[in-house]
C-alpha cells in the first residue's frame, strides 16, 4: 500500500479522479492504491458506474404549456406580474424601481438613524435646534465643558499630590520625633 495516500484522502481525491482532473502523479498514487485496496478500488468503480449511468440520461424536453403554466401558478398567481403590472410600475415606470430594491431602502433607513443619533448626542431636540447659531452654540458648549473637565480633573490631581505629599512629610516629622524619644529615653 502507498504510504503517500490513506483511505480517507482517496475518498476526498475520488471526484477528482471520476471528472479526470487529476495530475498525472496524483493518478499513479491512487491506481497504486488501488492495486493493494480492494475497499477503495470497488468504491472507484461504482463511483465511474453511477457517472457512467448519468451519463446515458435523457434530459426530458417540458412540453411548452407547461413553462406557461408555472409562470401563472407558482408563487400567488406571480405569472400575473408579467402580464400586467402592479399600479405603482404603471405610475412611475422603471424609475421608481431601483428606489424600492430592499439593499437601497435599509442603506437609506441606516444613513436617517445614523444621522438622528448623531444629532441626539449632538443636543439637537427639535428642528429648530438645526439652525447654524444653534449648532455651533451647542457644539461651544459642549467644548467648553470638556475643557473645564479636564482643567478640573487636572486641579484635583494636583490637590490630591500635595495631599499625599504632605501626609508623607507628617508621617516623616513623626517618624524622627519618636526616634527623638527613645534617644532621650535611653540617656
Amino acid at each position: 500500500m502507498n504510504p503517500r495516500l490513506t483511505c480517507a484522502d482517496v475518498e476526498v481525491l475520488l471526484a477528482d479522479y471520476v471528472d479526470q482532473t487529476l495530475l498525472d502523479r496524483d493518478v499513479a498514487d491512487l491506481k497504486t492504491h488501488f492495486a493493494a485496496c480492494p475497499g477503495c478500488q470497488q468504491m472507484a468503480a461504482d463511483a465511474m458506474a453511477a457517472v457512467a449511468f448519468m451519463d446515458r440520461a435523457q434530459i426530458p424536453e417540458p412540453p411548452p404549456e407547461l413553462v406557461n403554466r408555472i409562470l401563472f401558478e407558482i408563487g400567488n398567481n406571480a405569472g400575473h406580474d408579467i402580464v400586467k403590472p402592479p399600479f405603482w410600475q404603471r405610475l412611475f415606470g422603471k424609475r421608481l424601481q431601483p428606489v424600492l430594491q430592499p439593499r437601497f431602502a435599509m442603506g437609506m433607513a441606516m444613513t436617517m438613524l445614523s444621522f438622528g443619533m448623531l444629532l441626539r448626542m449632538e443636543g439637537v431636540r427639535e428642528w429648530a435646534d438645526l439652525s447654524p447659531a444653534n449648532l455651533y452654540a451647542t457644539a461651544e458648549d459642549r467644548v467648553t465643558r470638556i475643557w473645564d473637565r479636564g482643567v478640573k480633573n487636572y486641579q484635583s490631581l494636583k490637590f490630591v499630590y500635595e495631599i499625599q505629599t504632605r501626609y508623607q512629610e507628617w508621617l516623616a516629622e513623626q517618624g524622627k520625633d519618636k526616634q527623638n524619644q527613645e534617644k532621650q529615653k535611653q540617656q
